[in-house]
């Protein structure tokens, strides 16, 4: 994570996130439930598809027999002792691969056989395995030795080579099949470096085994990954298998490594598609065969098949090359482009390569790519960034790119299903991009992005051991190996449009060594040298920033003018210009219904009562507050405090930190959004740091990991909307901007200013515009809004097409204004305030009289939903008061509209709008997808509050 992390003397950064799955609720909270989802999950475990190999050559090993696996302080035997057939594992732990098709992580293992339940609950994980705090080598005794890996397989058939295929591990690994060893740890290390080792030789008929000795990860020392400040760190360190461990079985030819690479003409017109393929002859005599290769468009078009007669010498693999020169059928002309989500369709090509005998086919690889131009380009040069800012056009479209850092599971387990609920979340809020840095993803993680049309900026991580200087010639090959396996599951994946280093740019061998691997995978990137402002030999200028992490007021995304001339690096300058590769405002506070999840009745007093306290599910940095420790929610805290007032309840404490979220995650993205048209470094992209989390948290996320969505996601989706008008708070101006695919118009927007009692102050209506994708008006109008002191006023404005509202946006503002110190702020994390906004007045809302109708209908949605619920909110007070940041939620219920008992939230509901703001007359309408399963055959409810509306409830009939 950011250049701070510099000040650790051992650490590491590990981005990329967890699934959502669904677990345990704390007994102090819901005491019916926990034990019931632990009982799921495990269960969950042993449930998955064994995932698809792209090769009939290729199969997971464990898929259906699962692993045994055990601590060496248990199985003292030897390497060959446990690898040998028949070796008994009576009293190891049974463990399923997951979702990815890998036997996972040593505390894996142990949460499959039923240890520690409710392990993310309170300190539970703590009480179950201990605390490491500090990144590099694990400090817990049990995790502190090597760990078994043991499966069973079945030999091929007679004369059929057969290669055991290691895709990287967390650590690193001794490796035996049927008593002898075939690789020892000094060479499978690192965790996404594929190494195969032929095995032919060792296999008897009938059953076979493997068995692997994990060591225990070192992120200081390895090419592996950490969690960095994100989280508690793994006390298992994550040690253990991530990627599936394959068997590669066949002969006397294989192919494999099939790939395309495209030359795309630059008005998309057409496309030149050059497609490889290895073969491999397995035999020791040259082996000729008949090498195909078929290019099926999307929905079924006319496949495109080409083929070609080899000859492969004995024991050699070569690359099979089909140049359009030579084929002229793989020049698509018209080809149907990829897009992201907001621009366009995601059509996906296929790709199947063989290789036949005497017209038997020996071996098959499929696979899937997507046709799309990606061009990176630095621009607007300023003095703050003299080279530039890094900005992007997909398929020839400049746009903004507005992501966030993806986080995995905390213990590396993989659930497609989870995937697919976050894309669901992630599209529902209207961001493009996902950040990954340094903790990559399963091949179905991608595929699944490439479908969603959601763009991925894949990279290293920072400030371990992928950033030392100096490596053995074995790590030099392993960081060239890393690349070139890395860029071999990347090529042919549309939505990857960039691959950057973290936060130090690389040394010159480490820039060689890697374009070296991703040039032999042909990868193309394009490579961005650092996510800092730095540069590299051969990449050069990166003209990107980091930073901040902890809280700065909302006006603060909207400075231009601030950056230290003492940091060349431009960290913690995080105003919207230029290209910040992680910041946000720190901390995010879920919902009630989440709290009640996973914090214990002692955690959630000290949540309200206790700004100063070191909140577990921060991190593990203690009670600190300045620089980089993000252990305790106090400058949130404080805040709120200054700024809304005091709490005298946890109920009040979240329902003003949902209000504060809310608020600056929306700046955040406008500010990005409204400054894209600036000349000099104009705002060109900001990665939320996070996106999630691969644990219930309460720092950094859009949205907790049960799903739930609060202030800060509803903020960040009103910013994101396609049609949207903003207020600029630098300015005061009316911002209306387009970030869909076609052109718009019949477009106006009006302006209302209200005081906090209700009385309209101003209104305003734009002419009508007409606004082409990606186009950005700035200064539409100017509202007129309370000048004397002390005054709290609202602004909202409404955004209509040809007459009908299609956009609601509402502000909350003061004339006491929040003022940055910005001598004391830029280069450090958070923000040091000389005067906090004064909104105090909003405490006094009177209340406010709502009415709200709920229906639900079957409709397919993200993540497997079939329901829709339609709620239409309308404030019906007889006086001229508002109805403050109302939210709906569905819930499990009876036939009269009561809540059942315990935690009765739809984990499931994807909200496509929330926390409205509604003055007397006005209705709003808003839309979830739910499970109908999540129901447990209850009724939908539907609850409705607000700051001051008290909870109501309907049937959803």
């Amino acid at each position: 994570m950011a250049h701070r992390r510099r000040f650790l003397t051992t650490a590491a950064v590990a981005l990329g996130l967890a699934g959502l799955y669904t677990f345990p609720n704390g007994a102090s909270a819901v005491p019916a439930q926990p034990q019931a989802r632990a009982a799921a999950a495990t269960a969950r475990a042993a449930s998955f598809t064994d995932p698809a190999t792209g090769s009939t050559a290729v199969s997971n090993l464990g898929a259906g027999n699962g692993w045994k696996v055990v601590t060496s302080a248990t199985a003292t035997q030897t390497g060959a002792q446990i690898s040998a057939p028949g070796f008994s594992t009576s009293g190891w732990l049974t463990v399923a691969n997951d979702g990815g098709g890998a036997p996972g992580t040593e505390i894996n293992a142990l949460l499959q056989n039923g240890t520690c339940p409710n392990v993310f609950v309170s300190t539970n994980m703590k009480s179950c395995f201990g605390q490491m705090t500090k990144v590099g080598a694990d400090t817990i005794a049990q995790f502190s030795v090597p760990w078994w890996y043991r499966t069973d397989f079945t030999a091929p058939p007679a004369g059929q080579d057969a290669k055991l295929v290691l895709n990287g591990v967390v650590g690193s690994a001794d490796v035996w099949v049927n008593g002898s060893q075939v690789a020892s740890s000094s060479t499978i290390t690192g965790d996404y470096a594929r190494n195969a080792f032929d095995i032919t030789k060792l296999l008897v008929q009938g059953t076979n085994s493997v068995a692997i000795e994990m060591h225990p990860n070192n992120p200081s020392t390895m090419l592996t990954l950490d969690n960095v400040d994100w989280s508690q760190i793994p006390p298992d360190n994550n040690t253990g298998i991530q990627f599936p461990v394959q068997l590669q079985a066949g002969g006397p030819l294989l192919v494999g490594n099939a790939h395309v690479v495209q030359n795309t003409a630059a008005n998309l017109s057409s496309s030149a598609l050059t497609v490889k393929t290895d073969v491999a002859n397995t035999s020791s005599s040259a082996q000729t065969g008949s090498v195909s290769a078929t290019v099926t468009p999307p929905g079924g078009g006319t496949p495109i098949t080409v083929s070609q007669n080899v000859t492969v010498a004995a024991g050699v693999t070569q690359t099979v090359t089909f140049a359009p020169s030579a084929y002229p059928g793989l020049t698509v002309a018209g080809p149907q482009i990829w897009w992201p989500y907001q621009l366009g369709a995601q059509p996906l090509y296929t790709l199947a390569t063989s290789v036949s005998q005497n017209n038997t086919v020996l071996d098959s690889t499929s696979g899937t790519f997507g046709i799309r131009t990606v061009t990176s380009y630095l621009t607007g040069a300023s003095t703050a960034a003299p080279s530039g800012v890094r900005a992007f056009k997909i398929d020839n479209v400049p746009l903004v790119v507005r992501g966030g850092g993806w986080d995995p599971d905390l213990f590396l387990r993989y659930d497609p299903s989870d995937t697919a609920k976050q894309i669901g979340l992630m599209k529902a809020m209207g961001v493009n991009t996902v950040r990954l840095e340094g903790h990559l993803m399963p091949p179905d993680w991608y595929q699944q992005m490439d479908a969603a049309g959601i763009l991925v900026n894949a990279g290293y991580q920072c400030c371990d051991f992928w950033e030392a200087t100096s490596y053995t010639s074995a790590q030099q090959a392993d960081y060239q190996l890393t690349a070139q396996s890395v860029g071999q599951i990347l090529r042919n994946h549309p939505s990857v449009f960039s691959f950057q280093w973290s936060d130090n740019a690389p040394t010159a061998t480490q820039e060689s060594l890697a374009l070296a691997g991703f040039a032999a995978a042909d990868y193309a990137g394009p490579f961005i040298s650092s996510a800092e402002y730095n540069s590299s030999p051969q990449l050069g200028a990166s003209g990107e920033k980091e930073g901040p992490y902890d809280w700065v007021p909302p006006n603060y995304w909207y400075d231009t003018s601030h950056y230290s001339s003492g940091d060349s690096t431009l960290t913690n300058a995080g105003g919207s210009w230029g290209f910040d590769s992680e910041q946000s405002s720190g901390n995010t506070v879920p919902t009630l219904d989440s709290i009640n999840r996973f914090l214990s009745a002692s955690d959630q007093s000290a949540l309200w009562k206790t700004p100063g306290a070191n909140q577990f599910h921060n991190n593990y940095e203690g009670t600190k507050h300045t620089g980089y420790h993000f252990g305790t929610l106090y400058n949130l805290d404080t805040a709120i405090t200054d700024r809304y007032g005091a709490w005298s309840s946890l109920s009040q404490y979240v329902e003003e930190a949902q209000v504060q979220n809310y608020e600056d995650t929306r700046a955040q993205f406008e500010a990005f959004v409204d400054h894209s048209t600036n000349a000099s470094a104009p705002s060109t992209g900001t990665i939320y740091w996070q996106m999630n989390k691969g644990w219930p948290t309460l720092l950094w996320s859009l949205y907790n990991n049960d799903g739930d969505q609060a202030g800060a996601y509803f903020g960040a989706q009103k910013a994101n909307r396609p049609l949207h008008a903003l207020y600029a708070l630098d300015n005061g101006t009316v911002t209306v901007d387009n970030l869909g695919g076609a052109s718009q118009s019949g477009v106006t927007v009006e302006s209302k200013v209200y005081s906090t009692a209700g009385a309209l102050l101003d209104d305003r209506t734009s002419a009508g515009l007409t606004l082409a994708s990606q186009q950005v008006a700035n200064a539409v109008l100017k509202p007129t809004t309370p000048t004397a002191s002390g005054t709290v006023y609202f602004v909202e404005l409404l955004l209509r097409q040809n007459g009908t509202l299609v956009d609601r946006n509402v502000y909350w503002q003061s004339t006491t204004a929040d003022v940055t110190n910005w001598t004391k702020t830029i280069g450090n994390p958070q923000g040091t305030m000389t005067q906090y906004a004064n909104l105090k007045a909003l405490q006094s809302l009177p209340q406010a009289g709502i009415t709200a109708t709920a229906t639900t209908s079957s409709q397919a949605g993200p993540g497997g939903s079939d329901k829709l619920v339609t709620v239409t909110v309308t404030n019906n007070s007889t006086q001229p008061t508002v109805g403050f940041f109302l939210r709906a939620d569905i819930r499990r219920g009876t036939a009269s509209g009561t809540e059942l008992a315990g935690d009765n939230e739809l984990q499931s509901s994807i909200w496509s709008n929330n926390d409205v703001t509604l003055w007397p007359g006005e209705s709003e309408t808003l839309t979830a997808t739910y499970s109908s399963a999540d129901l447990q055959g209850a009724t939908p409810v539907v609850s409705v509050s607000g700051w001051n509306v008290p909870k109501t409830d309907i049937v959803a009939g």
